[in-house]
This record gives C-alpha cells, sequence and structure tokens, in this order.
C-alpha cells in the first residue's frame, strides 16, 4: 500500500445536543447525542439494531437535510464547521452498496466522484486503480457493475469512497456481506489506508471481535438518547459486557447461544437445479448456480462460498425468479404449485408467492408499500387470504420480528438490521412451503439474530424447506443440516 491514498488533514468532530426524527416518525432516532472525537480517532460505534447507529452516521456525512427528510435539533461540526457545508470532507460507506453504485462499469463508478471533485484528469485513473487494488476488487475497470456480486458491489463502493481520500472515513457494516477471506481482506486494506492518511474513523460493525484492531475507542448509543457508554474497548466490554449483551450488543466472550436442534428426516424434494446457470445484463459469461442441488422439505441448506461463486444467482433460481439460461429448475407435485408445469419460473406469481418465498440480498428489493404493516399484508391478499387472517397474521408477524413500534413507518427509514427483519417476515407471511433466503442474519444485534435463527429453525421444524446464502459460520453451525460449498469461477 502506497501513501497515494493519504490525506494530511484528519478531522475533528464535534456533536452537540444532537437528535433527529424522521419524517412521518413520532418517535425520534437519536436524541441528546454528545461526542468530541479529536482528528485522527478510531472509534467503534455500537448499539443494538435500530438505535441509530446508521443515522448518526449519515449526520457526520451531511446528508440528513431537515427541509425534507425530518426533524433535527443540536449541531454536527466537521472541524468547527456544520456537516453539511463541508461534506466533501467525509466518506460514507453505506450498508447497502448498490445505492452507491451510479456508473455501468467498475472503473467509472469509482472515478465518478473524482471527476465531481475536479481532480486533474492527469491523476484519477491511477487513484482509481490505486483504490480498486486497496480493497482486493477481483476485476477490471470495465466490469459491468450489474453483473457484480454483493460482496464486489461493497468492495466497489469502498474503493469509490477511499479513492477520494476523505479526512473523516465513516463505515457501515462494510464487511458484513463479504466472503472471509475477503473481508479480511478489506480489514487488511483499510488497516492500511488509515496508517497512511491518519484519517478520522468512526465504523458500525456488529461482529466487533473482527475489528478491535483498527480502532482505540468504543462509544455505545442508548436507546432513547444520549450515550451508554465511551472508552476504550477493553474498558466498555469489561465494566458493561454483560449489560450490553443483554441488550443484544455482540460483545466478545458473550456471544448468543442457539440451541442446535437435531434434524428431522428430510422429506420429498421440492425444488431441485441441474447445471442451473444464468447470464446477467453486460456479463461476459454466464453465472453458474450448481451442478446438482435438491430442496427437500424440513431441511435447512446452507449455501457458502466466495464472493462472486454464484450463491444469489442460486438462490433466484431455486425461487422460481430466474428463467435458467442453461439446465434446469424443476418443482415436485409435493410443492403444491400448477400441474403439468414443474419449470418454477414459468408459474403465475399468485401461485408462486403461495408455496416459495425470497429474502432478498438486498432488503428494499421487495418493498412496494408506504408501511410496515401495509408491507406484511402484500403477500397473504395476494394469496387470496381473506382480511381478517390477513390481519391476525400481520399482528403475529409485528411482534415475533419486533417491528410492533414500526408498524406505521415507511420501510425505507428502517434501520438496515430492521430492514433485514421485515424482509424475512413478507417472505413468511404466507406461509411458503420453501423459504429461500440470502443473506437472513444480516444487519442483526445479538439478540435479534438468535431470534431470527429460532424463527428459521422453527419453519424447519414445521416441515418447511429453508434455503440459507450466508456468510455467516454461526448461523450455518446452529442450524444448517447440509452445506453446498460453492467454488466459484
Amino acid at each position: 500500500m502506497t501513501n497515494d491514498l493519504s490525506e494530511p488533514r484528519p478531522v475533528q468532530v464535534d456533536v452537540r445536543g444532537w437528535g433527529w426524527r424522521h419524517a412521518g416518525r413520532r418517535a425520534w432516532a437519536l436524541r441528546g447525542v454528545d461526542l468530541h472525537l479529536e482528528p485522527g480517532e478510531r472509534v467503534l460505534l455500537l448499539g443494538p439494531s435500530g438505535v441509530g447507529k446508521s443515522t448518526l452516521l449519515a449526520a457526520l456525512a451531511g446528508l440528513l437535510d431537515p427541509s425534507d427528510a425530518g426533524e433535527h435539533e443540536g449541531t454536527v461540526l466537521l472541524d468547527g464547521q456544520p456537516a453539511r457545508s463541508v461534506r466533501h470532507r467525509a466518506g460514507l460507506v453505506l450498508q447497502d452498496p448498490e445505492a452507491a453504485l451510479v456508473m455501468a462499469r467498475a472503473g467509472d463508478d469509482v472515478a465518478f466522484g473524482l471527476e465531481n471533485r475536479g481532480v486533474p484528469t492527469g491523476q484519477i485513473w491511477s487513484r482509481v486503480d490505486e483504490a480498486l487494488r486497496a480493497v482486493g476488487f477481483p476485476h477490471g475497470r470495465a466490469a459491468a457493475t450489474s453483473a457484480l456480486s454483493g460482496g464486489e458491489q461493497q468492495r466497489l463502493a469502498l474503493a469509490g469512497i477511499l479513492a477520494l481520500r476523505p479526512g473523516l472515513l465513516l463505515l457501515d457494516e462494510v464487511t458484513a456481506n463479504l466472503d472471509p477471506a475477503g473481508a479480511a481482506l478489506v480489514r487488511r486494506a483499510l488497516a492500511d489506508v488509515l496508517a497512511a492518511s491518519d484519517a478520522t474513523l468512526v465504523m458500525v460493525e456488529h461482529r466487533v471481535a473482527s475489528v478491535l484492531d483498527l480502532v482505540e475507542r468504543a462509544v455505545v448509543l442508548e436507546p432513547g438518547g444520549g450515550l451508554l457508554a465511551d472508552g476504550s474497548p477493553e474498558s466498555v466490554f469489561g465494566r458493561h459486557g454483560a449489560a450490553l449483551a443483554a441488550r443484544g450488543v455482540w460483545v466478545p466472550g458473550h456471544e448468543p447461544v442457539v440451541r442446535r436442534r437435531a434434524p428431522a428426516a428430510a422429506g420429498p424434494v421440492l425444488v431441485s437445479a441441474d447445471a442451473a446457470s444464468f447470464r446477467y445484463p453486460g456479463a461476459v459469461r454466464e453465472t453458474p448456480a450448481a451442478t446438482s442441488v435438491s430442496v427437500a422439505r424440513g431441511e435447512a441448506l446452507a449455501v457458502t462460498g466466495p464472493n462472486g461463486a454464484g450463491k444469489s444467482t442460486l438462490a433466484l433460481l431455486l425461487a422460481g425468479l430466474l428463467r435458467p439460461g442453461a439446465g434446469t429448475v424443476s418443482a415436485t407435485a409435493q410443492l403444491g404449485g400448477p400441474r403439468d408445469e414443474p419449470r418454477l419460473w414459468r408459474w403465475r406469481g399468485r401461485d408462486l408467492v403461495r408455496t416459495v418465498g425470497t429474502v432478498f440480498q438486498d432488503p428494499e428489493h421487495q418493498f412496494v408499500t408506504a408501511t410496515v404493516r401495509a408491507e406484511l399484508a402484500v403477500g397473504p391478499r395476494r394469496a387470496g387470504g381473506a382480511a381478517p387472517a390477513v390481519a391476525a397474521r400481520v399482528e403475529e408477524l409485528l411482534e415475533r420480528l419486533r417491528l410492533a413500534p414500526l408498524a406505521d413507518a415507511n420501510p425505507f427509514t428502517l434501520s438496515g438490521g430492521e430492514k433485514r427483519r421485515l424482509s424475512v417476515a413478507t417472505a413468511i407471511a404466507t406461509a411458503p412451503r420453501v423459504l429461500v433466503t440470502d443473506e437472513p442474519t444480516f444487519g442483526q444485534d445479538a439478540r435479534t439474530w438468535r431470534e431470527l435463527v429460532e424463527l428459521l429453525a422453527d419453519l424447519r421444524d414445521e416441515g418447511r424447506a429453508v434455503v440459507m446464502v450466508t456468510h455467516d459460520d454461526a448461523l450455518v453451525a446452529a442450524l444448517a443440516d447440509r452445506e453446498l460449498v460453492l467454488a466459484g469461477p
């Protein structure tokens, strides 16, 4: 790693009595936050899912506009200036990498921010290449962004921010969708960048053990307002470890425990894929899914492997949402769909929603209404459910997934962890026989992680097939009856 990504001016941060309430919400996302960061400090921001960590990062990035997005109080200052007036000093990598990608080709996407900042043309491509190397991006500049896996998109989004050389680097769970090797590579790249630049760092990461060597301070947000704890990670976890774990923070040594259930004998096969593949627009090759895989009633199948191996493609094929370019994906009669049509991708939406539930890698891809409550009712209504039954199912899911306080909120204003729980809830609302999930535990605190794992185990024990595309080794250990490892290209 060279010093080409260096930034000589790390940012000082001052947050004074700050609070934010999203438009249309009664409750404040955050309130009464006081925080001072010296230039060059490295801070881990902690708290249970939904406490406001991502909201605070957005404020530090100067992205919250009270004129059209909500209500605020207090101040957020970078080097003594309002964050919105010096937003060029900060760089934010979001939970959802796709939201940050704006160009069709990878190199152009990284160059886009540099061009907007007026970086001389002669410097742009060297900085693009340096940033792509720093994050271990596995393709060249010409790679189509539409054909990238979620993990590859995350590396590209991070490269776009690193190329800008921000004095304040804001990271929102940037390794959550990466395979273990890719996550380790990104952490090493971050360590190199921080050593070279002395940038101020604020990062959100639920699985904190893997990033403790990158930070020197831990700040815990208090649900409802203020800070619960602030100090070195060792002192915060030493003094408050048990209490933080009880609130859902992933504390080293206090990881959640899920009782491993003995699997029942698997039932009949419901869906199978044989040499299936799919070519995305702009891709130069087919994305393989698997040579042969079947999904049976009453089993949990984990699909693992490196980023770009085709895991998400396999999930979409098994869910009937992609037409295979080669090979076959077939439903058996036991799945309960239309007679004489085994090709799942040919089924009508109403038939598919009754039998297969899908949790997309990006939760926002499946939201279509203006409230959480309405979102949960879409599937049951489309499946032909009576109004009283639909209402009862919605209330049940709101309570079970800890979404009841957010029933009237817009799904797009939820935290990343809340969006993930809502996406799982919408997928199971119709009681499908097959549940296909892509990173189902992404963005969860320790408490909601355990509850999601137990929910998936209940579904399996009820006789449903559960497919889990995941990089979460703890999920595989807790629930998987079988593991399919895709080797990649």
